[in-house]
């Protein structure tokens, strides 16, 4: 719905890439921006960049995004005539559409009816089951029977993984749904949950749908997000594979999509969810009565603007008859600060530098018309910012647009794996791994892909990461002499009698480097024989190191950051921890100590002191960046000592337990 005067002026409703990308079209329009923004957000590039801001104190979602009285005021306080919700937060909740539309402002959204009918997803399948839509058959949790295993429990009011479990066995049942119950009441408000057979290798597909308030309903095109973790979309991408391979199938999806659009009133962008299987059979998962994160694809093979068109629709514009032909592959990556190899665990902390590749755009649609593979970027971040633990993990979003999918995904691998990210892990070098894998480029991407193919290898290897320290030391050496006000042409530690080689010590992971080299008349002297070609000093602070190891030369790439040294070359990204040579004691912890990975909230505590428990055990869960995370017993042994409670807030390294293991229990 809208008001009877054109849009002037529109206050996005969330934070971050979202919020950088609806501010992009809206300039593109003449309109004038607001943005809302947390007190842990203040320094994020989107404030800045919106011509009016206004803070909601305070950092949890619940006491800002979430605060639809306090976003309605922000609104009316800056000026804004209309609302964009991005997605997320507030955006599918039917009582803030109509809050503002009461407060006289324009939705940039669907109608309200047609939000509260795909609120429940217990109700909406109904309503597509009534409309012709096909649909897996409900289960409630009473009738669940051994027959029916494997089962997804999910929440009703939800999704993006929350309240989400899947269950193999029925004596886990009761548990799981107890503690999907749980987190479907923290994350959405509504503790309501179903379930339903449970498809291991399911298809994820999706198709856009537009429609005005003339009665035209477009199906834009399909998209795949088969590929997930946690039930979250990591790599998505237009059009299917699956789709292309079986005849009939893109019609079929489309005339349902259509159907549940037309099923509720539907007006503006939104999207209808489908589970398939690999015959090309699917059934309706959900509706999205807002734009997807993963829209970008769809605007590159098509030349749409999704959030022009956002605008229009609102303003009552009329679509054409049928949209635009798609055109050549468009693929997208979630860049999220997390450690895959660590159970996705999420990172936080300052980036100190963010470049992607040569980006064609940032933020702006287009690719299809052009002959060769187009990069898009749309990031919430830039060098400097904090990854704080109270949002999503989500840094970017990548996109690649080319002819074939197998020029995509090339073009895509590369600007990935050349990508300077610096600061914090990150899933890069999970994300290059799948573009590269022969499952990938085959098609074969269902939603067990990670389950069946682990989650691969860092792109640096051993030799890599070892080359990487050497050319780290060298550069470090480099700048101490740019750095020195006595000698400082000399070469670090020369000598005109060879002497003890200079030594550096430096963690990349679990492992420990030790380099020792000697820079003579003739040159570089290591073990391994590796020669030196040059190192010369560059801007902040780092070096470029040129080594040649076994007749091949490479070029390294060093920064220095506090407690950080970041080397980047062609055989993959190293991050390297400076060991120091006389470590602080006061930084050590008691053996059997258990730390919190990073900052956030204990929800629960299962143990007791005294309380015997074994390995693997569950003890306490943390909640940060919209997951759960499982703290559990290291060893069988006795916890020892709790230094948490249900509801504390904690920083990373914090002690939150210590179990005494073995003998010494």
């Amino acid at each position: 719905m809208t008001n009877s005067l054109p849009i002037s002026s529109v206050l996005v409703a969330n934070r971050g890439e979202i919020a950088r990308r609806v501010f992009a079209t809206a300039r593109a329009l003449g309109v004038s921006t607001v943005a809302v923004y947390s007190t842990a957000d203040a320094g994020l590039p989107y404030v800045g960049e919106a011509d009016a801001a206004v803070e909601l104190p305070g950092a949890a979602p619940g006491e800002t995004y979430l605060r639809g009285e306090l976003v309605i005021e922000a609104a009316r306080r800056a000026g804004a005539d209309a609302v964009h919700p991005g997605y997320g937060f507030l955006s599918e909740n039917a009582g803030f559409a109509q809050a503002v539309l009461d407060a006289g402002l324009t939705w940039i959204g669907p109608p309200v009816a047609a939000i509260a009918a795909m609120g429940s997803k217990i109700e909406a399948k109904k309503l597509m089951a009534a409309a012709g839509v096909p649909v897996l058959a409900e289960l409630t949790p009473e009738s669940v029977t051994a027959e029916d295993l494997p089962v997804l429990v999910k929440a009703s009011a939800g999704g993006g993984g929350r309240g989400m479990r899947v269950v193999h066995r029925l004596e886990k049942l009761a548990g799981e749904i107890e503690a999907a119950s749980a987190e479907a009441e923290s994350a959405f408000g509504d503790g309501t949950v179903f379930c339903e057979r449970y498809l291991a290798t399911g298809r994820h597909i999706e198709v856009q749908v537009l429609a005005d308030r003339h009665g035209t309903v477009w199906a834009v095109g399909e998209r795949e997000c088969s590929i997930q973790r946690r039930h979250q979309k990591v790599v998505e991408e237009s059009p299917s594979p699956l789709v292309e391979r079986v005849p009939g199938m893109r019609e079929s999806l489309f005339t349902a999509a259509r159907a549940a659009a037309e099923a509720i009133g539907y007006v503006g962008a939104g999207t209808v969810e489908f589970l398939a299987d690999q015959n090309g059979n699917f059934f309706f998962l959900e509706m999205n009565t807002r734009l997807q994160v993963e829209h970008p694809v769809t605007e590159s093979v098509t030349g749409l603007d999704l959030v022009a068109l956002q605008f229009a629709i609102a303003d009552g514009a009329a679509l054409p008859p049928e949209p635009p032909v798609a055109v050549g592959h468009s693929i997208e990556v979630r860049l999220y600060a997390e450690d895959p190899a660590q159970d996705w665990l999420p990172q936080t902390g300052r980036l100190h530098r963010f470049a992607v590749g040569r980006v064609r755009s940032e933020f702006a649609p287009g690719g299809p018309r052009q002959n060769s593979p187009w990069l898009r970027v749309d990031s919430g971040v830039v060098d400097g910012s904090e990854v704080s633990p109270f949002y999503d993990a989500m840094l970017a979003k990548v996109i690649v647009w080319g002819p074939s999918r197998r020029a995509a995904a090339g073009r895509l691998a590369r600007e990935l794996t050349a990508a300077r990210i610096h600061g914090v892990r990150t899933n890069r070098d999970l994300l290059v791994w799948v573009l590269r894998h022969p499952a990938f480029l085959a098609g074969d991407t269902d939603t067990g892909f990670f389950e069946r193919y682990g989650v691969g290898e860092p792109l640096a290897d051993k030799q890599a990461q070892e080359l990487s320290a050497l050319a780290a030391a060298l550069g470090d050496a480099a700048l101490n002499r740019q750095r020195a006000k006595v000698q400082g042409r000399l070469p670090s530690g020369w000598r005109n009698v060879p002497s003890q080689p200079q030594r550096k010590a430096y963690l990349a992971g679990d492992a420990t480097y030790e380099v020792a080299y000697r820079l003579t008349r003739d040159g570089l002297e290591t073990d391994g024989g590796v020669r030196l070609v040059s190192a010369r000093t560059t801007s902040g602070p780092g070096a470029e190191v040129v080594l040649e190891a076994d007749g091949v030369r490479r070029s390294f790439a060093v920064s220095v950051h506090p407690g950080l040294v970041c080397v980047d070359s062609s055989l993959g990204p190293v991050a390297l921890t400076p060991v120091a040579r006389f470590p602080d004691p006061s930084r050590q912890v008691a053996a059997g100590s258990l730390l919190a990975p990073m900052p956030g909230s204990v929800i629960r505590v299962a143990v007791a002191v005294g309380d015997e428990v074994s390995q693997g055990q569950p003890l306490l869960w943390l909640e940060a960046m919209k997951m759960e995370h499982t703290i559990a017993a290291p060893a069988d042994g006795v916890v020892e000592k709790l230094a948490v409670e249900a509801g504390q807030q904690v920083e990373v390294g914090a002690v939150l337990a210590v179990v005494r293991a073995g003998e010494d229990a």
